[in-house]
């Protein structure tokens, strides 16, 4: 038995799908122990945009460590932190617009989503919050209140109240509207929705099923916010920071949330690194009324400036980013096409997209043949049914290309053998 196998509680999941050791990665790829590498679609769960390692950031963060530069400062004002705030208002929020402070929380995603929830409701009032079918924004207890999957809420062991479940865009069927149920309960003194602090939405739903919310849809629930002054929290950790194509994700509806959080892909180094951004009249916080031993991580300032700085000064490296997406839905959809017994359709919006299988069993057998090639690619959804790509965004188009032509084997080879079953 490994260290793992006599250490390492039940609780893991991925090392389960990824039965191997591995001890280096960079750029698209990891290698385990005996050598063998690995092209990463998973990119901690959309932790790595920029891939593993970039000598970039890499070499700015050792530059700072040997330097002697604060590793920890709780939230003391440092100069890693004045760095990343500079770029961060120069380079991000004010070609946008936005005039939006930060709020550094504890340093995952579930640590914002908490504070942004605490936040809405301290400010108006109110105790309700909406939140959407087939949402995913964490499992600490507040945040997975706001979370639709029951097989983390059934790990919470006591009850969950404060959210309102409303159904996301598309989630009745096609063509339906979603947002009526909403709008009518609103208007309807009587209907038993408490009035909302705010509504937390992600943009596109990565965990749920990669279902994206058409302009229209987000267009019109900020609609519906503004005129019944309730507060709008767009969850950004998994399809922020470039995942869609541009940097936020809410971008392309042209909607200004009140309330922004990020994580995951922030870093850009895979190091923990969680924000708040609010509104400044929205920020109300008595001093230290919200706060985290590591809320200040200064080498996750470091490599975030330095992305930020890399990346986003110009719109070069998201025009690369869309035309991969594009890569991306011409070769799946020609996968679902091709195997319509084994698919449903392409779900998500550029570089977080997926397969929806006709249920979980052929996705699970889909990415276990992946794995065998040297893929490492996993599923999402409810029943764990959509294979699911969320690969660096420093891909090159040829290894792109290679992961599909990977993905595309295995479904030839998962098709052939069902057909062999069958008869």
């Amino acid at each position: 038995m490994s260290i793992f196998d006599v250490m390492e509680s039940s609780v893991q999941t991925y090392a389960r799908s990824f039965p191997v050791t591995f001890n280096k990665a960079q750029g698209v790829w990891l290698h385990d122990q005996s050598g063998k590498r690995y092209l990463d679609f998973l990119a901690g769960a959309g932790t790595l945009n920029y891939g593993h390692n970039h000598p970039v950031l890499k070499e700015a963060l050792i530059e700072y460590i040997q330097a002697d530069g604060i590793a920890h400062g709780l939230d003391m004002h440092t100069t890693a932190k004045a760095a990343f705030l500079t770029a961060l208002q120069q380079i991000i929020l004010k070609p946008r617009n936005m005039s939006h402070v930060a709020q550094f929380t504890g340093p995952t995603g579930t640590n914002a989503v908490e504070a942004a929830m605490k936040l809405a409701r301290k400010v108006t009032g109110r105790s309700n919050i909406v939140a959407f079918t087939n949402g995913f924004h964490g499992v600490s207890l507040g945040a997975l209140a706001a979370t639709g999957n029951q097989h983390h809420r059934g790990g919470a062991g006591t009850s969950m109240a404060d959210i309102s479940r409303l159904p996301y865009d598309g989630y009745p069927g096609a063509g339906a509207d979603s947002l009526l149920l909403f709008e009518t309960m609103l208007n309807d003194n009587s209907s038993g929705l408490d009035k909302p602090a705010a509504v937390l939405f992600e943009v596109v739903q990565g965990e749920g099923g990669l279902n994206a919310s058409s302009v229209a849809w987000l267009q019109r629930l900020e609609k519906i916010c503004r005129a019944h002054d309730i507060l709008m929290i767009a969850d950004d950790i998994q399809a922020g920071c470039g995942r869609t194509g541009t940097f936020f994700s809410f971008e392309p509806a042209g909607i200004k949330p009140d309330i922004i959080t990020l994580s995951k892909s922030l870093s850009g180094m895979g190091l923990p690194f969680a924000l708040v951004l609010m509104r400044p009249e929205l920020d109300q916080w008595d001093p230290g009324e919200h706060n985290g031993t590591f809320r200040g991580n200064n080498h996750a300032f470091i490599t975030a400036r330095k992305a930020l700085e890399t990346f986003w000064k110009d719109d070069v490296f998201a025009s690369e980013v869309r035309a991969k997406g594009e890569l991306l839905t011409k070769r799946m959809q020609a996968m679902v096409d091709r195997f319509p017994q084994l698919f449903v359709k392409v779900k998500g919006r550029g570089m977080m997209q997926g397969i929806a299988c006709r249920d979980g069993d052929i996705a699970d057998v889909i990415t276990t043949k992946c794995f065998e090639r040297g893929l490492i690619i996993e599923t999402a959804g409810p029943n764990d049914e959509v294979v699911k790509c969320l690969c660096p965004l420093i891909i090159t188009e040829a290894e792109l290309n290679q992961g599909l032509d990977w993905l595309e084997e295995s479904i030839i080879e998962t098709a052939g053998e069902r057909l062999k079953k069958a008869s």
